[in-house]
């Protein structure tokens, strides 16, 4: 079992806040962090789009990863939202450790 980050995209902030909110009462994600008011470019249905939206960083462990897609999916307001999970290589052992006792791993 290994420590992940999970980068989230909300709408806005509200979004977002609720989101990060459920995971942690879930006890899916150890620790939330959000980044307001990113620009964001993409396509989507064949058209380039422009809009600001809200970053959610989650601190979990991929034993977590599909529980996390799908309680994402029931909340968002996104018809395919951004969910994606980056692995850890290192860091502070005492921290890694914190995340799996958080999330139910330990």
């Amino acid at each position: 079992m290994s420590a992940t980050v999970a980068y989230i995209t909300a709408r806005d902030r509200e979004q977002a806040l609720l989101i990060g909110k459920a995971l942690l009462e879930s006890r899916l994600v150890a620790c939330i962090n959000l980044i307001d008011r990113m620009k964001s470019m993409y396509w989507w249905e064949g058209r380039l789009e422009e809009a600001e939206e809200c970053i959610l960083i989650a601190k979990t462990v991929d034993s977590r990863h599909e529980e996390i897609i799908r309680r994402v999916k029931e909340l968002h307001s996104y018809l395919i939202p951004c969910v994606v999970f980056w692995p850890l290589s290192g860091g502070n052992a005492e921290y890694l450790s914190w995340i799996e006792k958080e999330t139910g791993n330990a």
